[in-house]
């Protein structure tokens, strides 16, 4: 079976370190990283190049594509594949909006009783600023577009609000993207991340997880695209996903074939899990990054097989088995991240690392001179799976404890929280 996966990072390595465990897979990845060559053959290749892509999968008889990052689902890449007669994993471009645009997703759960924060959006700077009034402060901003992770500002004083409002609407911060904005509602309480297989009528939710995005430990500093995940999430209770699976997740779904979009892909569900109860923060439409990493370490069955059964639309049928084991993921980043990043810096004691520790999932490296060195960004996922979240985190650490590069930055309390 040949399987074609489309990006470059921790989660693009996860993925195909996973499909690669399908009987007579024949693993390619666009354009991937230098770490995924023991899995997979590099192919260079722009993940925004939607011709391309289709060129390439056609040329090389592609029997799978699972597509990673949320740019080229934007795009349509999905139905660009589907046009040429191929299998491709995601949703559709109309489907993708529901990460694509956070004034489409938010009108969806408003229309279809989906708890979320309170709400309004605007292109107007001046109404903007009369609904910090109406809904007080702390408030949160967001552009309404993908802006790489960067288009979300909590706001802690009338100041803040005021500025993110005019940086993004007068100032065009994050361009096209904040050319509408979302204000909405503060909330507060633990966060956790639902990642669900989908075929457009059938939801299979995944183990929780959940993500630390702060750079410094007791989640200090700037936002970051993720610095550790660990699964399951204590706080996640059977209970709790009853309730969620019943009044988000699958109501998401019904809403999105009543629209006229039927959703087959991933659905990212993160949540806050407030004193009223669970709500829904955002929606993502792809696998999250790092959450990826500790959840596919603890899947059990084969992941091209419940990928081919949700493009059947045969999901329901299909026997999907977890490992009791906890994951713990930690990110190892370059210097300066997130302002800044050092690219080019060696990386020593990988070859230390058995898979029976851990498993080191490359995000941004390269080879220089026949060594790994860094490329940027966040540059390794060091993934570890035990019995229990503190032996998993144990080992996890114990790894990177083996690994060095200079003005590396890690956290050192990854999955602190899962042991109170």
């Amino acid at each position: 079976m040949k399987i074609l996966v489309i990006g470059s990072g921790g989660r693009e390595h996860a993925l195909c370190w996973k499909l690669a465990q399908h009987p007579d897979s024949e693993i390619y990845v666009v354009p991937g990283n230098t770490g995924m060559v023991d899995v997979a053959t590099l192919v260079n290749i722009k993940v925004d190049d939607i011709e391309g892509l289709v060129d390439f999968a056609k040329a090389e008889k592609i029997d799978l594509t699972v597509v990673g990052p949320e740019l080229p689902l934007t795009l349509g890449v999905v139905d660009a594949f589907q046009a040429a007669g191929l299998a491709c994993f995601g949703p559709s471009k109309a489907a993708a909006q529901l990460e694509g645009s956070k004034a489409f997703s938010k009108a969806l759960m408003k229309k279809y009783n989906i708890p979320t924060a309170a709400f309004d959006t605007f292109t107007d700077p001046v109404k903007a600023k009369a609904f910090v009034d109406e809904i007080g402060i702390p408030c949160v901003v967001k552009a309404d577009g993908l802006a790489a992770g960067k288009g979300v500002i909590i706001c802690m004083t009338r100041e803040e609000a005021e500025a993110a409002i005019d940086d993004m609407l007068n100032a065009h911060a994050f361009g096209d993207a904040s050319a509408q904005i979302v204000i909405e509602e503060y909330m507060e309480g633990p966060e956790v991340s639902v990642l669900s297989f989908a075929d457009g009528k059938v939801v299979r939710p995944m183990v929780s997880a959940q993500d630390h995005k702060r750079i410094f430990d007791g989640d200090k500093g700037p936002n970051t695209g993720g610095m550790g995940a660990y699964s399951p999430a204590p706080v996640y209770t059977e209970a709790m996903a009853e309730e969620v699976n019943r009044t988000i997740i699958e109501p998401t779904i019904k809403a999105m074939a009543e629209e006229g979009m039927p959703f087959t892909g991933i659905l990212y569900t993160g949540l806050m899990l407030t004193d009223k109860g669970p709500r829904v923060l955002e929606y993502n439409v792809r696998f999250g990054d790092p959450e990826t990493q500790p959840i596919l370490v603890r899947l059990k069955s084969d992941l091209a097989d419940i990928f081919m059964a949700a493009l059947d639309g045969s999901l329901a049928d299909c026997k999907i088995e977890w490992y009791d084991d906890a994951a713990v993921c930690v990110i190892m980043a370059s210097g300066g991240y997130p302002q800044s990043s050092e690219k080019g810096v060696p990386i020593h004691g990988l070859e230390d690392i058995s898979e029976d520790e851990a498993i080191v999932f490359h995000s941004g490296t390269a080879i220089k001179d026949g060594q790994v060195v860094t490329n940027g960004g966040r540059v390794l996922g060091v993934t570890a799976k035990d019995a229990s979240i503190k032996g998993a985190i144990d080992k996890a650490y114990k790894a990177v404890e083996k690994i060095s590069f200079d003005h590396m930055q890690y956290r050192h309390d990854i999955g602190a929280r899962a042991l109170k």
